[in-house]
């Protein structure tokens, strides 16, 4: 996509609300630039805290951590008690997402685990109070499956890049969630297919969150 559907406007006035970031965010976000590493940004990071804090969260899963950017703006929110799991194929940015979670004080509560996260999960007892998807777009109903019945009455399920996502076609998702039949990608699929998952389940109630590429929630309501 060469233009967001986002307003800018709504980007930046989040980024004003959001928690005030601290050295070792920032030197994350500097990575993430000179990298182009795609992270979800301060305005959704600060979002998922919350989101954290407004369901008490005292476990929480990701399905792919990259270096641990989604998981440090989290971490506050979950007590020195609790469990961030964090997910990744790539050994080095896990490592990297270690070091980082270190320095904020916050490895105490954090769980590196290096493989694919949906394989990952099946190795873990829930209750899972937020869970993350942001690994392989085409598997996000897959790793929903693999997780719901790990999620309680009041958690979250958030899965990031609803909008944008590299080859990520938005009026093709549009599309195909009206019924259309069109030749779409992998990405643009999944995407879809997620929605579509997520919203046809009766056990949760789901809503778009129109910040960084677009993040939809979902809250387990029974």
């Amino acid at each position: 996509m060469d233009e967001t559907p986002l307003p800018e406007v709504t980007a930046q006035f989040a980024r004003t609300l959001a928690p005030a970031s601290d050295a070792v965010i920032e030197e994350m976000d500097a990575k993430a630039d000179r990298e182009g590493f795609p992270t979800v940004g301060p305005a959704v990071g600060g979002w998922l805290r919350l989101v954290a804090r407004m369901v008490d969260a005292d476990r929480v899963f990701e399905f792919g951590s990259g270096f641990g950017y989604s998981a440090y703006w989290m971490a506050p929110a979950v007590p020195d008690s609790g469990q961030i799991v964090l997910t990744e194929i790539d050994a080095d940015e896990l490592e990297d997402a270690r070091e980082f979670l270190d320095r904020g004080g916050f490895s105490d509560r954090a769980a590196f685990e290096h493989g694919d996260a949906i394989e990952i999960v099946e190795g873990y007892d829930g209750p899972f109070d937020v869970v993350l998807i942001d690994n392989e777009k085409h598997r996000y109903t897959e790793a929903f499956e693999a997780v719901r019945e790990k999620v309680p009455v009041g958690g979250a399920v958030v899965a990031d890049n609803m909008i944008e996502a590299g080859p990520l076609e938005f009026e093709a998702v549009r599309a195909l969630l009206d019924g259309d039949d069109i030749d779409a990608n992998e990405t643009s699929r999944g995407i879809a297919a997620y929605l579509e998952c997520v919203g046809d389940d009766p056990e949760f109630e789901t809503g778009l969150l129109p910040l960084g590429e677009g993040v939809a929630v979902s809250v387990r309501m029974e």
